[in-house]
């Protein structure tokens, strides 16, 4: 069995082939730019050029291309864009208007002239055939296909999507399902989970998708690492680019967790905030008045004597350099960039039962 599983961030897109048929090490890897890079470059591209921009197809990941139309509205260019790539920079398309973008439909879109077309989509499965298809590897023949983006949600308007999101993913956790609770097969996708939605309707047809919020995705695949996983109480921290996400881990269970925005944590705040969570101190109004997404304390009972024991991984862990919290740097099957694939591999396990036995054996750790 082949799982082809994609962990798309701000900064790359992270893909691993799986298959039961093979060592773990031996999984064929791709890290690669994300697609909101990809696009940004793109946009910029079309700036330098003088050229106004159509942007259409589905709600994807925003940051670096949505600063990109910014500065392309900025130096008096035209930004058009259909309702569902307009999403991309706000679930409200009147506040993409008051951006400067202007929302077209379908029809029109097809009859504006002069203007340069961009394609917004998390998933490029099309690129990663040709890439690996160079080398002799046919992904149409893998039996699942594995995306993992982060989402924050349609918020209702005048809601925050920090508050939002918190909301949700605390609403998961509380149902006991676990890390695994943030994994949906397509067809039971949240509603309200409108980038993870689009991001499986750029699947092909014709084979069982999967799809995760990136961060818990990271975490459960920093478990896959031995000297993670075997742990009775931990402290797993995924520190992304743009955000970071830490769950208490009691005998796997989920004790707390909390979410902040990565560019605003210092080393000694995340030290702080890291220590309190493992101590059920931690409170959501506090992170969230900080800018942060919030946090959940589910077992407030006092901490065993291994609950500062720090797992670390993302790519700005280094954040946490030569801590006084010593973190381990979790590795799991020998690579930090495939955390998130990993994960997502192993939730496949969980959402798609009739993988379990198959990924079960092929992977060290028993499910």
């Amino acid at each position: 069995m082949q799982i082809l599983a994609v962990d798309i961030g701000t900064g790359t897109q992270d893909v691993l082939l799986f298959d039961t048929d093979k060592e773990p090490e031996n999984a064929l890897k791709l890290v690669m730019p994300s697609p909101t890079a990809l696009l940004a470059q793109a946009v910029r591209a079309a700036t330098q050029a003088g050229q106004d921009l159509l942007l259409t197809g589905v709600t994807m990941g925003g940051g670096p291309c949505a600063w990109a139309a910014e500065d392309h509205l900025k130096a008096g260019r035209r930004v058009f864009a259909t309702p569902d790539a307009a999403r991309t920079f706000n679930d409200d398309l009147e506040e993409v208007a008051a951006m400067g973008v202007q929302v077209v439909d379908e029809d029109q879109a097809a009859r504006l002239p002069g203007v340069r077309r961009l394609v917004m989509r998390d998933l490029d499965y099309d690129a990663l055939a040709r890439a690996y298809g160079a080398f002799g590897v046919d992904l149409d023949r893998a039996d699942v296909l594995a995306v993992a983006v982060f989402d924050h949600g349609a918020a209702p308007p005048g809601v925050s999507d920090r508050l939002f999101r918190f909301e949700y993913l605390a609403e998961r956790i509380r149902n006991g399902s676990g890390l695994a609770g943030l994994a949906f097969p397509r067809e039971a996708i949240p509603p309200s989970m409108t980038r993870l939605q689009a991001a499986a309707s750029t699947t092909p047809a014709g084979r069982p998708v999967v799809v995760m919020d990136t961060a818990p995705a990271a975490v459960l695949g920093a478990l896959e690492d031995p000297n993670v996983g075997s742990r009775e109480e931990a402290i797993v921290a995924n520190v992304g680019n743009f955000h970071t996400l830490a769950f208490h881990l009691r005998r796997g269970a989920i004790a707390g967790l909390f979410e902040h925005h990565t560019g605003k944590l210092g080393q000694a705040q995340l030290e702080d905030l890291l220590a309190r969570l493992a101590a059920g101190t931690l409170s959501n109004d506090e992170v969230f008045a900080d800018h942060g997404h919030g946090a959940l304390i589910v077992d407030p009972s006092a901490a065993g004597p291994d609950a500062l024991w720090v797992a670390v991984t993302g790519p700005r862990r280094g954040l946490l350099a030569g801590s006084r919290l010593k973190p381990y740097l979790a590795v799991p099957y020998g690579d930090m960039m495939m955390a998130g694939c990993w994960g997502l591999v192993r939730a496949c396990a969980h959402v798609l039962p009739w993988t379990a036995e198959a990924i079960g054996g092929a992977l060290k750790q028993g499910l």
